[in-house]
C-alpha cells in the first residue's frame, strides 16, 4: 500500500492493477472531488483564463485569486488572508521568516511539513525547542524561560493521525500571556470543523471554518494555515494572519515572488467548493459524521481501541503485534480495503497499525464492508484492545 498507481476510479472505489478496492486512504472529506456541480462548473473558467496563470503572484495574478480570497475572508470571518500553492510551500517560507533571530517551540508530534521548516530555521540561527504533544502546561513552563527575539509556537490543529484537536483555548491563552505567536496547521480541520452552537447536529459544528472558530477564539496572536487539498480537493493553501505578517510574507517569502501558482482548475474548484459549502456543506458534514460514527461504534463494539476522541473522520487502529502489520495489510488489500499503513517510525511502536479516513462520498454499503473486514482482522490478528 505504497507508491500504488491508480488506473481507474469509480466513485470512492479505485482500481490498482486488476484489483478494485474501496478507498479509505483519501483525504477528500466532503467528497467534492466527485461533485458534479464542481466538475461541470470548471470549464468556463478554463475558457476564460486558460489552464494556468503565467506569473508568480508578486508579478501579476488573475482576478480569480481575488475572488477566492474574498470568499475565504467571508467564510473565515477575517480581514486578511493570503493564498499560496500548497501548505508545504507556505510552511517552508513562513516559519523561518516569523522566527528569525528568536525561538521556536514545536509540538513533539507535529507534522513533518512543520518540523522541517523549524530545522531550516535552526540552521539559520533560530533556537529550536519542543514540548510534549498537546501539553499546554509543558509549553507554559518552557515559555517562562527568558529568550530574545520573536517567539513562535508551532503545532497542528486537528492531528493527522489521531483526529483530535488540542485545547486551543488553553494554548491561545498561554501563548498570549508569554508574548508568543501561535502558528497552527489545520489542514485536516478546515472544511470539517467550524462554528459551534447549542443546536448543532454534529460535534463538527457549522460552516467548516476551521479550528479557531470552532473553539470560539479570536485571531489575536494566531496565524492559522490550512489547505484546500483535503476537504475541498483543490491544490491551494492559505494563511489567516495580521496585516503585518501578510506584508512580511509578500515582501520576503520566495514562494510569493517566484513560485508557480496553482492551475486555474484548482482555483475554480476552490471557489466553487466554497459556494457549495455555503449552500449545503452542513448537510454533507452531517453525512460524514454519521458514516464516521458507524465505524467508530463498530470498533467500540469489537473492543478495539483508537486514539480518536473527537468523532473526526481520521481513525487510527493499532495492531496487537507490530510484526503482523505486513500480513494485516495483505488481508485488507485482498478483501478490497485500501487504507494508509502506519509503521514505526512514522508512529510510535505502540501505535503501529493503519489509518482509516472516511469521506462523505463513501457509501453505506462501503462502510458496511469495511466493518466486516475490520472484524475479520480483529479475529485473525488481533487489534489493540480497549483497556478495562
Amino acid at each position: 500500500m505504497g507508491d500504488a498507481v491508480v488506473a481507474e476510479i469509480d466513485g470512492r472505489r479505485i482500481r490498482i492493477g486488476d484489483q478494485w478496492l474501496t478507498d479509505f486512504a483519501s483525504c477528500n472529506y466532503l467528497g467534492f472531488d466527485l461533485d458534479p456541480e464542481i466538475i461541470e462548473g470548471i470549464p468556463p473558467y478554463l475558457r476564460q483564463w486558460g489552464t494556468h496563470p503565467s506569473w508568480a503572484r508578486l508579478v501579476a495574478s488573475p482576478a480569480l485569486f481575488e475572488e477566492v480570497e474574498d470568499e475565504l475572508r467571508a467564510l473565515m470571518g477575517v480581514d486578511e488572508v493570503l493564498c499560496l500553492p500548497t501548505l508545504t510551500i507556505l510552511h517552508a517560507n513562513a516559519i523561518p521568516l516569523l522566527s528569525a533571530g528568536g525561538t521556536i517551540w514545536v509540538d513533539e508530534r507535529a507534522h513533518r511539513t512543520l518540523v522541517d521548516p523549524c530545522l531550516v530555521a535552526r540552521g539559520r540561527g533560530t533556537d529550536l525547542r519542543s514540548f510534549r504533544h498537546n501539553d499546554h502546561e509543558d509549553l507554559a513552563r518552557q515559555l517562562e524561560a527568558a529568550t530574545t527575539g520573536p517567539r513562535l509556537v508551532v503545532m497542528d490543529g486537528v492531528h493527522s493521525m489521531t483526529g483530535n484537536a488540542p485545547d486551543l483555548n488553553a494554548f491561545a491563552r498561554v501563548t498570549r500571556e508569554h508574548g508568543a505567536l501561535l502558528y497552527l496547521d489545520d489542514a485536516h480541520g478546515f472544511g470539517v470543523l467550524g462554528d459551534r452552537a447549542p443546536d448543532d447536529e454534529t460535534p463538527y459544528g457549522r460552516r467548516g471554518n476551521a479550528i479557531v472558530r470552532h473553539f470560539g477564539e479570536s485571531y489575536d496572536n494566531i496565524v492559522l494555515t490550512a489547505g484546500f487539498s483535503k476537504a475541498y480537493s483543490s491544490l491551494l493553501a492559505f494563511m489567516v494572519c495580521s496585516a503585518e505578517v501578510k506584508e512580511l510574507i509578500k515582501i520576503a517569502a520566495p514562494a510569493y515572488a517566484y513560485s508557480g501558482p496553482p492551475p486555474i482548475a484548482s482555483l475554480a474548484s476552490a471557489l466553487l467548493g466554497m459556494r457549495i459549502n455555503q449552500a449545503r456543506g452542513d448537510q454533507v458534514r452531517a453525512t460524514l459524521y454519521q458514516r464516521t460514527r458507524l465505524v467508530l461504534d463498530h470498533l467500540d463494539k469489537l473492543g478495539v481501541a483508537t486514539n480518536n476522541e473527537s468523532g473526526f473522520p481520521i481513525i487510527t487502529v493499532a495492531v496487537a503485534r507490530a510484526q503482523d502489520l505486513d500480513d494485516v495489510g495483505h488481508l485488507l488489500y485482498e478483501r478490497g480495503i485500501y487504507v494508509t499503513l502506519t509503521p514505526y517510525p512514522v508512529v510510535p511502536r505502540a501505535d503501529v497499525g493503519f489509518r482509516i479516513q472516511v469521506t462523505a462520498a463513501n457509501t453505506d454499503s462501503e462502510i458496511d464492508h469495511l466493518t466486516e473486514v475490520l472484524t475479520e482482522v480483529r479475529d485473525r490478528f488481533g487489534l489493540r484492545a480497549i483497556r478495562a
